[in-house]
């Protein structure tokens, strides 16, 4: 009986070790020749040339830097630029996403600061926001608007729908609550403070740059209702600069 549980395991065991070796994307060379070095990174020697023709698996990503084995079972680190030629066995071009694009893609924080006009007044604007889901995020922002009469603040929560996140360049929806906040200066008299809760709906677009930066340009129209019989309506626009972690 012992024996045979022992067998078992060892049958389990060469199954999953066959199962995971099967689990590596397999590319073949296109190119005269691909340079297999020692470490991630051309500081490290070059150590084996594999020729065309020749079938690679891809163990491992570093950065830009992808770690293959060869059918001879040499094992080295290759630069995503070399890859980008091979073809996978279904004979079309392999597809490598930039180190930097797929940080972006994977970034759950994001932090920015904007620029624009509230109706025709000037307003700054800062914002953090969290990735719920890959097409999700919940964002918290404080608006100031300075004008000639009167200072306005805006304390918003939104919900921003992306639902092309994986692209550079992404169009976005918000639907949001807050509370607005108007001071009139002290040489008006007899004009009161308008303190209201308010809802937005909005649009945009972002534009990933580089690195862990993107620009970002709003859209957004604000309901205020001021009395019972009263809903101010106001238009905003923005551009800003967010940085994702």
């Amino acid at each position: 009986m012992r024996f045979l549980i022992f067998f078992l395991w060892l049958a389990l065991c060469a199954f999953s070790v066959a199962h995971a070796e099967e689990e590596y994307a397999r590319v073949q060379i296109t190119d005269p020749y691909i340079e297999l070095r020692s470490g991630a990174g051309r500081g490290f020697p070059i150590f084996y040339v594999a020729e065309r023709g020749e079938w690679i698996e891809i163990l491992l990503r570093k950065t830009d830097w992808f770690k293959v084995r060869l059918a001879n079972r040499k094992e080295g680190w290759v630069n995503r630029a070399q890859l980008e030629t091979t073809l996978t066995e279904a004979g079309v071009q392999t597809a490598f996403r930039d180190s930097l694009l797929t940080d972006y893609l994977n970034r759950r924080l994001e932090v920015g600061f904007a620029w624009g006009r509230f109706e025709k007044d000037p307003v700054l604007a800062a914002r953090v926001g969290y990735a719920l889901t890959p097409h999700l995020f919940a964002e918290f922002s404080i608006s100031e608007v300075t004008a000639v009469f009167s200072n306005s603040s805006l304390h918003q929560l939104n919900l921003m729908m992306v639902p092309f996140s994986d692209q550079r360049i992404s169009p976005f929806f918000t639907l949001g609550v807050g509370r607005y906040k108007n001071s009139p200066q002290v040489t008006l008299v007899n004009a009161p403070e308008v303190s209201s809760k308010n809802a937005n709906a909005g649009l945009g677009v972002r534009v990933y740059l580089t690195r862990n930066f993107l620009i970002r340009g709003d859209l957004r129209e604000y309901m205020v209702p001021i009395t019972d019989n009263r809903v101010d309506k106001f238009k905003e626009w923005t551009v800003g600069l967010g940085v994702f972690f």
